[in-house]
């Protein structure tokens, strides 16, 4: 059986991935969206968090092996998720690098990101720009979109035309090998 393809959809926090991955879905639907958000609501009904009965064992780790599970079974997939520090890029690479992966910067201007994170609510705002000092920093993308200069429409049909394209699917490989000579490096 081929494995499915997965789109990864890599951005800071308010950047718009949700919003993204839905409007891919209506131009892909042969693929799914699969949320480390939504997946980490499974954990968050298994643990109690309140009293800190939690599993000892990072989310990720749990995300990226039922990534593999449905990829393995031949359905294709578009991740949202933020690889935001060196942990999840570890587990991320280790779980997914034998699989066609097209990796997928999201992007959006500063004052955008403050604005969303006001107009929701739920989140503590600045925590987008600080994640902006990890996440985008080491990947080498396939493509990369700006959900701030277009619109969820333009820039998911830029994410299919990439994926359609003839070029090679490099930037997961390329991104993972640029991570394991900055593993060395530390070492």
């Amino acid at each position: 059986m081929e494995k499915g393809t997965i789109i990864v959809l890599n951005g800071v926090s308010s950047s718009g991935k949700s919003t993204l991955a839905k409007e891919l879905t209506k131009l892909l639907p042969n693929f799914f969206a699969f949320s480390i958000d939504d997946y980490d609501l499974v954990i968050d009904k298994m643990e109690e968090r309140g009293r800190q009965r939690l599993i000892p064992i990072e989310t990720e780790y749990f995300y990226y092996k039922n990534v593999a599970l449905f990829a393995d079974r031949g359905v294709n997939l578009i991740l949202d998720q933020i690889l935001h520090d060196h942990t999840t890029l570890q587990i991320f690479y280790e779980n997914l690098k034998s699989y066609p992966i097209l990796l997928v910067g999201v992007h959006c201007q500063k004052d955008e990101l403050n604005r969303r994170e006001q107009s929701r609510g739920d989140r503590k705002i600045g925590l987008a720009i600080s994640q902006l000092t990890f996440v985008h920093k080491n990947e080498i993308y396939d493509v990369e979109v700006n959900t701030y200069t277009k619109t969820m429409h333009e820039c998911a049909k830029d994410i299919k035309d990439r994926l359609n394209s003839s070029t090679p699917l490099n930037g997961f490989k390329k991104s993972y090998e640029k991570f394991q000579f900055v593993q060395s490096k530390d070492k």
